[in-house]
């Protein structure tokens, strides 16, 4: 009876001891199935408690990291989803508007509802117009996705400042005068040679200019800027005297096919890709680009897109 008594004592001390130890595993790897589970399901937003020993502790934050890192990637992909949708929408809108204008006037050219020359050669040119704006989008598209896809060729060549400056706003000049606006460029004595490709620099020019064109006040004046900068890098702006950019704006601004005014009309307002593709481009060169703006505090002080590029050496 002695020996009975203690093996149950026994048997009831190793149960008890075993149910103190293994709770806490079960419990542990309970939760981890539901949060698999959940996971399966789409919910990444669990987090599974660091529970039980040290060994299933580990377990627990492996496993929320990965949750994690899959989160993330689910909402890359979201994004990813969403843009696509976004541009394709963007795309038939703007590919759409000037094949409206050239079919209708296509149509009215066939139909011999024109009688005088001047009217046939003003729907000649806008024909002309639309379909070279369709040329113009179709080429952006296409350099957005050589930049996007990294099949762009990357071949720099020592450059000058000076003369990107001069070629950039000599393309330029027509614009300028229109508008009448008076262009104010502080140089230093000395900047050494940036190591660009020019073409490609000058369209990134071209955009950030055209931009700074179209939104300052007729008889306004633009600032150009280059300063030498760590890295080491010269850094470019160009300032304007528009109406700024609102902060909700801010880190929109160079995504492509937005407009930070969407009741602007294409004339004025674009395809919305040109700072898509100068980011891409600078990005490109090992550099970067931003923007500062008050829009709204200060008047006439508008946007300040600067940008950096690397020194040759």
């Amino acid at each position: 009876m002695l020996l009975t008594s203690f093996t149950l004592g026994a048997a009831v001390v190793s149960m008890g001891i075993h149910y103190i130890m293994t709770r806490p595993l079960e419990k542990a790897i309970h939760t981890i199935t539901q949060e698999t589970t959940r996971i399966s399901e789409g919910h990444f937003e669990g987090q599974v408690p660091l529970l039980g020993p040290a060994e299933f502790q580990r377990l627990a934050g492996q496993f929320n990291r990965m949750s994690g890192k899959l989160k993330d990637s689910f909402e890359k992909l979201r994004t990813a989803e969403a843009s696509r949708k976004e541009l394709v929408a963007n795309v038939s809108h703007d590919l759409r508007t000037p094949m409206a204008s050239i079919q209708a006037f296509v149509e009215a050219l066939e139909d011999d509802v024109i009688q005088d020359k001047a009217t046939f050669e003003r729907y000649l040119r806008t024909i002309r117009l639309e379909t070279g704006r369709l040329d113009a989008l179709i080429q952006e598209l296409f350099r957005l996705s050589q930049l996007d896809a990294g099949g762009a060729d990357f071949a720099p060549e020592p450059y000058h400042v000076d003369q990107l400056l001069v070629d950039g706003l000599q393309s330029l000049a027509f614009q300028l005068e229109e508008k009448r606006l008076n262009v104010n460029v502080d140089l230093p004595e000395y900047l050494p040679p940036v190591n660009i490709m020019p073409q490609e620099m000058k369209r990134v020019l071209a955009n950030i200019l055209g931009n700074a064109i179209r939104h300052s006040p007729i008889g306004g004046s633009i600032a150009i800027k280059a300063e030498k900068v760590s890295g080491p890098y010269l850094k470019l702006y160009v300032q304007d005297q528009g109406i700024g950019i609102e902060e909700k704006d801010m880190d929109k601004i160079f995504d492509r096919f937005y407009r930070s005014d969407p009741s602007r009309t294409r004339v004025s307002g674009g395809a919305g890709l040109g700072l898509a593709i100068a980011k891409s481009i600078v990005q490109l060169h090992g550099g970067t680009i931003g923007v500062v703006s008050r829009a709204g505090q200060v008047e006439g002080r508008g946007s300040t897109f600067w940008f950096t590029i690397p020194i040759y050496e």
